[in-house]
């Protein structure tokens, strides 16, 4: 294993543990309170954990490039499994959880989280597979917005618009790092402004929230209470927090305080120092993954994990941002640390996939070094 994937795997396992801890502490109040036992969302992420730790193990063991084969399985996989999940006879199956039906077998699958890993690896292999012809605007780039739109809509369904811009994000990313027009960006900009609108306009609490966030005296007072919940906590906190487990935010002020805006309760019991921590953990997990991007040995691995390590940065940063205010509420989790155990597995998941990509190219260095062809041809022979 090469020493960015070592550092990569580190990082993640300091984010795990503290995010036990840190969900343990923003969840036991709540689960006492519906009539658990303190530690009921900690052994469920226990369990997560556990399947996550298979999947990283297994990604990290297969070749990466061979992700570029399950691409399209992946994404049909994705896509019927998101139908499902929003058809009006599955309720059964994917009830309604808070208004919006994201989940399947209760709250085991969130089928949204899957299809990240698919709108990444799709991307990746086709930006390859389509060469110099992604510099064109029918050929070349509409085959994502339609592919990935479909997506967008399926998730805006369920409605979780949030997630669906992120989808949008991550295949914009990959997009740019491989190369497409910058210029045909600003016409699908400006082709999206007013479905954008529209779906925000159907979905009334986006709106608000929205309106909301730029002007809070304007919006109904129940709009902005989670934001304004969420900076009670991170403010009392200061600059070292009131202590471990001693929050006041999880005793039914702040909705999802172990999910959603776990971050607040880091900023409440943690303080500045904990938040800038936080920060900082994520800023050497996107460098790692960066390094790891840049010293891949093959276009399809180099893409990969560029939109791999872009889906954990970009997530944990939206999330902090709404937590301190910087952005509109969103439902975006923290990777690593907020409760779900299918966030939970994508993300080691991914992480073992990056593991990979670094380990592979360290191994085919030795190879070669060791090779006696290869160093009787080397000048220093």
């Amino acid at each position: 294993m090469g020493v960015d994937a070592r550092a990569l795997l580190l990082v993640s396992a300091i984010l795990v543990a503290f995010g036990l801890a840190v969900m343990y502490s923003a969840s036991a109040i709540v689960a006492v309170d519906q009539g658990h036992g303190s530690a009921f969302y900690l052994l469920r992420q226990l369990a997560g954990i556990g399947a996550g730790i298979v999947a990283f193990a297994v990604a990290a063991k297969i070749d990466a490039e061979r992700w570029a084969g399950w691409a399209w399985p992946l994404m049909i996989l994705a896509i019927v499994l998101m139908v499902i999940v929003i058809l009006p006879f599955t309720e059964s199956i994917a009830p309604r959880i808070h208004g919006s039906r994201r989940f399947l077998f209760g709250a085991s699958v969130q089928p949204s989280e899957l299809a990240k890993l698919a709108v990444i690896v799709w991307t990746a292999m086709l930006v390859v597979r389509k060469g110099p012809a992604l510099r064109g605007l029918t050929k070349g780039v509409l085959p994502f917005v339609v592919v990935i739109g479909m997506l967008d809509v399926l998730a805006a369904v369920e409605p979780d618009l949030s997630t669906a811009m992120l989808y949008t994000l991550l295949m914009a990313i990959v997009l740019f790092v491989g190369g497409v027009r910058i210029g045909h960006f600003l016409v699908l900009g400006i082709l999206a402004v007013p479905l954008l609108w529209h779906e925000a306009e159907r979905l009334h609490y986006v709106l608000l929230r929205t309106v909301s966030f730029f002007d809070p005296g304007a919006a109904p007072s129940q709009v902005g209470y989670q934001l304004r919940q969420s900076l009670i906590a991170v403010g009392s906190g200061r600059l070292f927090g009131v202590g471990f487990g001693q929050g006041r935010q999880q005793y039914g002020f702040l909705p999802f305080p172990f999910n959603d805006f776990i971050a607040s309760n880091i900023g409440e019991e943690w303080g500045f120092v904990g938040m800038t921590a936080l920060v900082l953990a994520f800023a050497v997990y996107g460098w790692l993954g960066f390094r790891i991007a840049r010293s891949a040995r093959t276009p399809f691995q180099r893409l990969l994990a560029v939109g791999l390590t872009a889906t954990t940065l970009v997530t944990a940063y939206l999330h902090i941002g709404v937590v301190i205010g910087l952005l509109p509420t969103t439902g975006l989790t923290l990777p690593f640390i907020s409760y779900g155990r299918s966030n939970l597995v994508l993300s080691l998941l991914m992480t073992g996939m990056l593991v990979n990509i670094g380990s592979v190219r360290e191994r085919v260095i030795g190879a070669h070094a060791t090779d006696p062809l290869v160093r009787a041809a080397s000048p220093e022979s």
